[in-house]
């Protein structure tokens, strides 16, 4: 027998202001406003909603407000509410529960544990609007010193591919099917106004997005989706995905209701599979393993492109990532907790991995230490929000970051949680076709544009009050940071000081 569990909102009508106009009934996906023919009245199924907000948004008098049930259970902090919500599920469908988007769990969030600092009087501040401020980051195997012919500007040493980019700032792995392809459109259109990189998650890249193929980071992961010799050689940089932040140590899962036509031809799947990534990669069981498919990759790309290898931040990441640089990779991504996904069981994205700035500290401190810092670049994701956390992940020891859920909210994403349904009202995480219609590639690059630009103003204002007109100033120098109400194990592990010292 069912049990009955009361809705997460409530849904406010006023009467004197719905005109019965049926719009909240079109935009919402969910069923959540359903309209009565027999008494000409619009009226809600407050069960259904999920608190996206799209009705509200749309309405043209106003007259709908979504409140949040507050579920006054007898109080006990160790049974909050959703635990019992996610018991009471589990016990109605013997499943596994998934969710989307990151952890929103009260973990700390680091970055707001770390101020930067400030030039005064003995340094004195650069005005970025009269002063030349440098963004721009090269990506890749760099070498640890560079012997030039004798009497000319030639380089003797040969470098290993490296990727510009104006801003360091990339859109992270979202794929095809977990996304809808206006959003890769946006991404892509986006990222190369911008002179930066987006990537296809790992499904593949959808013909019509070849032509921004110098803008493009392609993935190759465990069930290698969309994976065939033009796919590697239409991109920019290749990306092994071994694990990401919100799911460690599983493999990945699209729906099969969310393989359309369209996806199933991009990801080489029969339409209407449930696509499944191995929860192991295959090929890799070791790190010869991995320096195998590196160089297998580099060989299938001439040598021409950096190839990357993304885990998730766990324990050993340090160690993981000495590793992957001695296994040939020219840059590593590590995605933390607050990393988002489509589709996570909830349980793993609650509780398995750790906080990316204690991951990004301890590999670039191990790197440093072994003397190999140079032989990859750095890149981090899961939970970037502004461009405060990218100055502060860059003085951590970062050279770029990616954003993913800071991208889908400037398009629209109100953080409802629903991805895996292919139900989203704002037409983002769906392969619905009347769904997808509701981002407009035009609209989206424009708004993602105006983000990397806006952050990139910020972060010039950033380095002008350090007193620093280069981004490679700041990279990895940790004396710009200082933590507050931080332990010494925290700071120690972060290498930072103490605000005050």
């Amino acid at each position: 027998m069912k049990t009955y569990l009361p809705p997460k909102f409530f849904v406010d009508r006023d009467p004197n202001r719905c005109i019965q106009c049926r719009v909240c009934v079109n935009q919402c996906t969910f069923d959540a406003h359903r309209y009565d023919a027999e008494d000409d009245e619009v009226r809600s199924h407050e069960e259904n909603c999920v608190g996206c907000h799209r009705c509200v948004l749309f309405c043209p008098t106003h007259a709908l407000t979504i409140r949040r049930n507050p579920l006054d259970y007898r109080e006990n902090y160790n049974w909050r509410p959703e635990v019992i919500e996610d018991i009471i599920k589990q016990a109605e469908t013997g499943g596994v529960l998934l969710t989307g988007m990151g952890n929103d769990k009260g973990y700390r969030i680091y970055w707001d544990h770390l101020v930067l600092n400030a030039s005064q009087v003995t340094n004195p501040s650069i005005d970025p609007l009269r002063e030349p401020m440098e963004l721009t980051t090269y990506l890749g195997r760099k070498p640890d010193r560079v012997e030039v012919e004798q009497g000319s500007p030639s380089l003797k040493t040969e470098l290993a591919p490296q990727v510009k980019i104006e801003v360091p700032v990339m859109f992270a792995a979202m794929s095809y099917g977990a996304v809808s392809i206006n959003v890769h459109e946006s991404l892509a259109r986006a990222a190369a106004e911008a002179g930066t990189l987006w990537n296809t998650g790992e499904g593949g890249l959808h013909p019509k997005l070849y032509k921004y193929g110098d803008n493009t980071i392609v993935q190759v992961a465990s069930g290698r989706f969309g994976v065939h010799p033009e796919y590697l050689d239409v991109a920019r940089v290749i990306e092994i995905k071994i694990g990401q932040g919100a799911k460690p140590g599983i493999g990945g899962h699209l729906p099969g209701e969310k393989v359309s036509a369209e996806v199933s031809m991009t990801r080489m799947i029969p339409k209407g599979t449930d696509a499944l990534s191995p929860a192991p990669q295959h090929d890799i069981y070791s790190i010869e393993d991995l320096a195998q498919l590196v160089y297998a990759l580099k060989e299938a790309t001439n040598y021409t492109k950096p190839v990357a290898v993304k885990i998730a931040a766990v324990h050993n990441s340090a160690a993981i990532a000495s590793g992957m640089v001695r296994a040939g990779a020219d840059i590593i991504v590590l995605d933390g907790l607050r990393g988002a996904t489509g589709a996570a069981p909830k349980i793993i994205r609650d509780n398995v991995g750790i906080p990316i700035e204690m991951a990004l500290a301890s590999v670039d401190t191990r790197l440093r230490q072994e003397g190999i810092r140079s032989q990859a670049s750095v890149v981090i994701s899961g939970g970037i929000r502004n461009s405060g956390d990218v100055a502060k992940a860059i003085a951590l020891g970062a050279d770029a970051v990616y954003i993913g859920t800071a991208a889908l909210v400037a398009l629209g994403c109100t953080l409802c949680q629903q991805c895996h349904t292919g139900k989203c009202a704002w037409g983002i995480c769906t392969t619905d076709l009347a769904l997808t219609k509701r981002v407009n590639p035009d609209i989206g690059t424009r708004r993602l544009a105006n983000l990397l630009r806006g952050w990139s103003l910020e972060l010039k204002d950033i380095l002008g009050g350090m007193g620093i007109n280069a981004l490679e100033s700041l990279r990895g120098n940790r004396l710009h940071l200082r933590g507050v109400g931080l332990t010494d194990t925290e700071l120690e592990i972060l290498g930072v000081e103490m605000a005050g010292n």
